[in-house]
């Protein structure tokens, strides 16, 4: 296999990152007053930070062109490393996203055993206790609608093997959000899988008739099966039929994330003693023969009839997380840019939906899912890479 240089990988990334190729300005901008920095284009701007390369805030105008701040987070930068909560808010979670069952895996029949952070240790969540999503990533590129994020991930770090390098890049065009993160193993075989971990209200908590997202219409058109997991929603190497009208049914037609609410079989469908969504669905696209992801059709639509905000998401990834927030408590505040005049200003128990495109959850544990080539990467590999873009319209 072919080995390459630190320098080398440092080379290709950095070349990779010239994804911002589209950017209209090339002088470095810096962070504004509460440390977030700003990118935009036409009908949209949005604001991010280094703390877990994380979008802070999405600005879209809603059917009556009111700005509308659809994503959750924190008004200042330096609130996201002090929450106690710390709800992995608009972050990269990384170096290998969702949960690894018994914080464990196998490579090359060597067994190795990273830190658990959930469950009282019985699995490690989103890279662990100090995963990518609470570290500081590095500005290494910021024009007008464009930002580069790097970082370095050391051998051994939460008890992963190998260093990994990573590049995050977000960039505006006219209506849509795009972003591509890219990972190259150095030193050794390592999992890799990273994902978007935004929080999406798409009323922006200003819709008088409620404060949850349960009214939002979501469709996943080629998600027409689901990772079976345990109740503490661990894959159980099980694969799922979303039948037709059932809960689980986003693909047949587009439906509100409430609308099975009261239907018995969605108690313990996001685990033990849960009712609502914490899923991972299958984005089913090769029966249509070879594709080009960025325009065979996204994988997901969301739309909210209060603000007349869709959002279409195209992506490469083959799977899709879908949370319904039932996990909210009403401690979690909303920013000052969201909210409704004499209502609480939290989010309240399913006030928001986490949509993660991402590969096959687990799968580093589930080798009969053969997802190796996806999810294994070491020196002389192809570097990982998951890209997306998030369109959106407004209803007129």
């Amino acid at each position: 296999m072919l080995t390459i240089s630190r320098l080398t990988v440092v080379s290709l990334l950095a070349a990779t990152a010239a994804f911002a190729q589209n950017s209209t300005a090339n002088t470095t901008l810096g962070p504004n007053v509460d440390g977030k920095y700003e990118i935009s284009a036409e009908g949209i701007r949005g604001l991010f930070i280094p703390y877990g390369a994380s979008i802070s805030n999405l600005f879209i105008n809603d059917t009556n062109g009111i700005e509308r701040d659809i994503v959750l987070g924190f008004d200042n930068a330096s609130h996201y490393s002090v929450d106690a909560f710390h709800p992995h808010l608009g972050g990269v979670p990384g170096r290998y996203a969702n949960r690894i069952k018994n914080s464990s895996f196998v490579i090359d029949d060597v067994e190795y055993h990273v830190t658990p952070n959930e469950n009282n240790g019985e699995d490690t969540l989103h890279g662990g206790p100090d995963g990518w999503d609470y570290r500081n990533f590095t500005v290494v590129a910021h024009t007008s609608d464009s930002i580069t994020f790097s970082i370095v991930d050391p051998d051994g770090k939460e008890g992963f093997p190998g260093e990994v390098i990573s590049y995050i890049t977000y960039t505006m065009t006219p209506n849509a959000w795009h972003l591509k993160m890219v990972a190259l193993a150095t030193t050794k075989k390592t999992p890799i899988m990273l994902s978007s971990h935004t929080y999406w209200n798409l009323d922006a908590f200003a819709n008088p008739d409620t404060p949850t997202a349960l009214n939002h219409t979501v469709h996943l058109p080629y998600s027409g099966q689901r990772v079976g997991v345990d109740g503490i929603l661990i894959p159980d190497g099980t694969i799922l039929p979303n039948q037709q009208y059932s809960v689980n049914d986003f693909w047949s037609a587009p439906k509100q994330i409430g609308a099975n609410f009261t239907a018995p079989e969605l108690d313990g469908n996001c685990g033990t003693n849960c009712i609502g969504y914490d899923t991972c669905y299958l984005v089913n696209r090769a029966q249509n023969g070879p594709y080009d992801w960025r325009t065979a059709g996204p994988v997901a639509t969301a739309e909210s009839e209060f603000t007349g905000i869709s959002v279409s998401i195209f992506t490469d990834q083959e799977a899709f997380q879908v949370y319904s927030c039932g996990g909210q408590n009403g401690s979690l505040p909303i920013k000052s840019t969201q909210g409704l005049q004499g209502r609480p200003r939290v989010v309240e128990q399913y006030g928001c939906l986490v949509f993660e495109v991402e590969d096959w959850i687990d799968a580093i544990n589930q080798p009969e899912w053969q997802r190796e080539k996806r999810q294994i990467f070491g020196p002389g590999d192809d570097p990982y890479v998951l890209e997306a873009r998030y369109e959106f319209s407004v209803k007129s």
